[in-house]
């Protein structure tokens, strides 16, 4: 997981500093000088983190800290706002011109970062939010690039503009506008062509598209698993051709993070989106002070309760919050909150987004393989036993566990769980009283 080493060993570090009941500025010196090493094998960028370890000494240093009643805590404050500052200190949203017009965002990048994938990630986002947008095969060069394209494009659900690899791509980027304009497309997406390095050419045909068409967002996507070479690359992009933001790839792969600690302070670009897997649902809008609050181990919970959000269903809540009311909880509904378990990430993208929680996890292992053994246990039942729990005796508890491939004891364990659930629920009814509501909306899924 992204940042993992990283928030590991700072939060070693501020242990040691919370563990001492007064801060002498040595103390303090020597706490930056771990957090500058740590940083450093992160691979962030020596004079980032060289400004960013005298940023922090300039301010920890002061009588007010070195005197305060809790110093320690002071210190990471300090680290926590300065780190903050580093990313970019707030989110900056992907500016789209109004829906009556057609915005051109041209997509560019070396070859492997992940660029057709997030475009076609990125669409899907437009079009969650109301706009039609419209997918443009411009790399003509990578074999089945264009094929790769449209059928992302389809997951999502979004058009793919292409006239094959024998045209220029600036006259495909020209005549994909008319396209667009002609079938009231709003959000026009080039996917330009990648390289294994940067090259002469491949600025050239850049140019040619950014000074010929009214490319209103240039979008570098980088892989942040390059590390230090993502940094590079996006100076590179900047210089040469000028780019408006970065989309960081793979940071889900990534343990060090320091691409995400750099770019921002070496381009003067924003951080927009960042990558955490491979669905739609997995490229995150960039938060600086959610990002600085995972690596220093505080948590993200806000990007929990995002997660809850978008999976929310107002009419389910209530139907939920009327089962708990009633304790007639079944196994259906056991089956929708897995469901809804797997949509958010896995119980261990949960968990780790819960504050202290990602350093604890490190050596567990998360069975994640516990909820699929269960949906097989669930899915043997018939219709009438998942809703009637009462129904399950010993001989069709046999016939369950045998289609399910588990063992009679693993049945027995999970029917034993809904019936503590619906025993809980009876408790929860009685605190609940009568109001209605969107109560359901956080709650995390029973049994789990």
């Amino acid at each position: 997981m992204a940042f993992d080493n990283l928030s590991e060993k700072l939060q070693n570090i501020f242990k040691g500093l919370k563990g001492k009941g007064r801060l002498t500025e040595a103390d303090v010196k020597a706490a930056l000088r771990e957090v500058k090493m740590a940083l450093l094998e992160a691979d962030v960028n020596f004079k980032v983190v060289k400004n960013f370890i005298n940023s922090i000494q300039e301010r920890a240093v002061g009588q007010d800290v070195l005197n305060s009643l809790t110093p320690g805590q002071m210190v990471i404050k300090i680290v926590n706002e300065e780190m903050v500052n580093l990313l970019g200190g707030s989110v900056v949203e992907l500016q789209l011109k109004p829906s009556n017009e057609i915005t051109v965002i041209m997509m560019c990048g070396l070859q492997g970062a992940g660029k057709t994938t997030t475009a076609a990630k990125l669409a899907g986002k437009f079009k969650q939010k109301g706009r039609k947008p419209l997918l443009v095969a411009c790399d003509i060069y990578r074999p089945a690039a264009i094929e790769q394209l449209k059928i992302n494009g389809e997951k999502q659900g979004v058009s793919v503009f292409s006239m094959g690899d024998k045209h220029k791509p600036y006259d495909i980027a020209n005549a994909s506008l008319a396209h667009a304009s002609k079938n009231g497309y709003n959000v026009v997406i080039l996917d330009t062509a990648g390289r294994l390095h940067i090259d002469e050419a491949m600025m050239e045909e850049l140019q040619e598209i950014k000074s010929n068409l009214n490319i209103h967002q240039t979008i570098l996507v980088v892989d942040s698993m390059t590390g230090q070479d993502a940094v590079n690359v996006s100076q590179n992009f900047h210089d040469k051709l000028g780019i408006d933001g970065v989309i960081l790839t793979k940071l889900d792969g990534d343990t060090r993070g320091g691409a995400a600690l750099s770019i921002r302070a070496v381009t003067g670009r924003p951080i927009l989106y960042v990558g955490m897997g491979e669905k739609l649902s997995d490229l995150e809008l960039f938060y600086p002070d959610r990002m600085a609050g995972r690596i220093l181990g505080m948590g993200d919970i806000l990007t929990l309760i995002d997660k809850a959000e978008a999976q929310f269903d107002e009419q389910k809540a209530r139907e939920m919050e009327r089962k708990i009311k009633k304790a007639d909880f079944n196994f259906d509904d056991f089956l929708e909150q897995m469901t809804q378990v797997e949509k958010m990430g896995g119980i261990a993208d949960m968990l780790n987004l819960l504050p202290g929680m990602g350093s604890k996890l490190k050596d567990v292992e998360v069975d994640e393989g516990a909820l699929v053994r269960t949906k097989s246990i669930i899915y043997s039942m018939t219709k009438a036993e998942r809703s009637d729990p009462s129904l399950l005796n010993l001989s069709r508890k046999r016939r369950i566990a045998f289609g399910a491939g588990v063992d009679i004891s693993e049945v027995n364990a999970l029917v034993k769980q809904l019936e503590q659930t619906k025993k809980m629920m009876k408790q929860m009814s009685g605190l609940m009283g009568g109001k209605g509501g969107k109560r359901g909306r956080f709650r995390m899924p029973f049994g789990l």
